[in-house]
């Protein structure tokens, strides 16, 4: 076994769709572990060492979208930071934004190009060190703050907690709170993706309204993190 090698588990319970995704991703050099339904996968998610996990929606036992919230809020930093991307034969709104709003990093609608597969699972992956291995803190107002390191925050008496694209979300648009930030520079500074990839996605926007539940007394009239109209979003530090 490679150490340095990153480790991603497929959960798709489809034999064909499995095994050709294990063979693309072996074959790009990761590590690759795999469940066939629900429970096993939700089970190896929480007690394997992975950096990614491709979870299919629609599972035997559990669906993909529990395994993902249970993922989320598991003890400790661990289950806030794993990458998700989920895999979805269906592509309407309610699905998209269910599995974003529970803690996804990005989804993918089937029948999907392997190629922009493999894109989206290197732009998930593709974190910004630098962050990340020293501690940052954001102060909003006079009394939220946020600590980077431990994906935490307080506010008042009220302990908030973040996954790690949400603080990589935040610490951008703090380095650059001097003006807004587009969606498609977050899309390419946060996530990694090119900006010649066209994506149709709403990620971005979903992410900000979960980061403002957390962060705004009021998340309809935001106090802290705005809307710039036809320029993106600022964070008002």
């Amino acid at each position: 076994m490679h150490k340095n090698k990153l480790r991603i588990l497929i959960v798709e319970d489809e034999v064909a769709i499995r095994e050709g995704l294990i063979d693309v991703f072996v074959y790009h050099g990761y590590e690759v572990d795999f469940a066939a339904d629900g429970n096993e996968g939700l089970q190896k998610a929480l007690e394997g060492n992975f950096d990614l996990v491709l979870l299919d929606v629609m599972l035997p036992g559990i669906n993909g979208f529990e395994i993902c919230d249970r993922i989320r809020h598991q003890d400790g930093v661990r289950g806030r930071e794993l990458a998700i991307i989920m895999l979805t034969a269906k592509s309407s709104d309610e699905d998209i934004i269910e599995g974003l709003s529970l803690g996804a990093d990005d989804y993918v609608a089937k029948p999907f190009s392997v190629a922009q597969l493999v894109l989206r699972v290197k732009a998930v992956l593709r974190r910004s060190q630098s962050l990340l291995q020293k501690s940052h803190q954001i102060t909003l107002g006079e009394s939220l703050t946020i600590d980077s390191q431990n994906l935490s925050g307080q506010s008042e008496d009220q302990q908030l907690s973040f996954t790690r694209r949400e603080m990589d979300i935040l610490l951008y648009l703090q380095a650059h709170s001097e003006r807004p930030v587009s969606r498609q520079e977050l899309l390419n500074k946060v996530w990694g993706y090119a900006s010649d990839v066209e994506l149709e996605t709403r990620t971005v926007d979903i992410h900000i309204a979960k980061i403002r539940r957390k962060i705004e007394q009021q998340p309809s009239q935001p106090e802290f993190l705005i809307t710039v109209r036809s320029a993106g979003y600022r964070l008002l530090c």
